[in-house]
């Protein structure tokens, strides 16, 4: 593949597309007051019921700027802010009871403090939407013996070990990484194209839609795993032209996705696939996932691979309304309504 001028069409629709994706600057400050508030309020409703709220630490990808503006295509939500509020609870309440479920109680504080907004239980979490900018999924987790450790109890009663802080610092460390390198292309700014494409990819989906399509963690940790064995390019398509035959490969052959930032990993034997959470090496994201599931992610990020190769060629060739064409059938009509601006 000849390299790519960074001048070129595509790079600046690229970029354009890039900067409007991302949550819009001033709406961070009220963001950021708006989960104070219910980070208070939830916290109040805990303490009434005799929980011990240790910390409420910034998670998610309003902390490690991945996140995406939200955005309405037809009836369809695009994932948006969705902010990420983790109420480290003491195992004990005050009364001395140990805690052995809290996605119940949670929802009840929800219910509570905001009668007349949409509450959404989730797995591990309990969703609260708070409006039609934003939204927060409250995280219940117990501490543990570490300071930078804690616990899940999810729904199906499953204990899930977790760290707030090193889910962070796992993402960050890429981005700071790519920063330091020339150029316009960053971590974070990959990982946002990809949710975005995951979420158009998604809207046809035949097994991986709706609820079931890959979850953003997964989205992330492919990413990282992508960023680490290709780095990035000069330019986006370039860069996501690698990361996704790279990936398509990688899932194709249905490889293990390990990563040795916090400890050393090995594969579970016991599902179709492997991909490790770097913080817990037993929790692995698509333990169970079937064979068609990973044949249709590896379908995906194979025709993603094919439509870069294209849209590569057609700049190269001056080509520019192929080009955007095979851009919106990766990302969809919001790419050719705001690759220009």
């Amino acid at each position: 593949m000849s390299e790519l001028k960074t001048r070129s069409t595509l790079q600046r629709r690229m970029t354009n597309f890039v900067d409007w994706i991302r949550p819009e600057k001033n709406t961070r400050d009220d963001i950021r007051e708006r989960r104070n508030n219910v980070t208070k309020n939830i916290s109040n409703q805990a303490a009434v019921d005799g929980l011990i709220v240790m910390q409420t630490p910034s998670s998610g990808s309003f902390a490690n700027h991945t996140g995406l503006r939200r955005h309405y295509r037809g009836d369809a939500e695009v994932e948006g802010q969705d902010v990420d509020i983790p109420f480290v609870l003491k195992k004990e309440t005050v009364e001395g009871e140990t805690l052995d479920e809290l996605l119940d109680r949670f929802e009840r504080y929800a219910e509570a403090s905001y009668p007349n907004s949409k509450i959404i239980p989730t797995k591990s979490s309990v969703k609260l939407e708070y409006s039609q900018n934003v939204s927060f999924d409250l995280v219940p987790m117990i501490a543990v013996e570490r300071d930078d450790k804690q616990e899940i109890i999810r729904s199906n009663g499953d204990h899930i070990e977790t760290s707030v802080r090193l889910h962070v610092d796992f993402i960050k460390s890429r981005t700071k990484d790519s920063k330091d390198q020339e150029g316009r292309v960053k971590f974070n700014e990959c990982v946002r194209l990809l949710k975005w494409w995951r979420n158009h990819q998604a809207s046809n989906a035949r097994l991986l839609g709706g609820d079931d399509a890959p979850s953003s963690f997964l989205i992330n940790l492919l990413a990282a795993k992508a960023y680490d064995e290709e780095s990035v390019c000069e330019t986006y398509a370039e860069t996501l032209a690698q990361w996704s035959g790279y990936l398509a490969h990688l899932v194709n052959k249905k490889k293990p996705i390990l990563f040795t930032d916090y400890n050393q990993p090995t594969t579970d034997t016991d599902a179709e696939w492997t991909v490790m959470d770097p913080v817990n090496a037993t929790n692995n994201v698509v333990k169970k996932w079937g064979a068609w599931e990973i044949v249709e992610l590896a379908d995906w990020f194979s025709s993603a691979r094919d439509e870069w190769s294209r849209i590569i060629q057609y700049n190269e060739s001056g080509k520019d309304s192929d080009a955007l064409k095979g851009l919106v059938k990766l990302f969809g009509n919001s790419f050719q309504n705001h690759c220009d601006q």
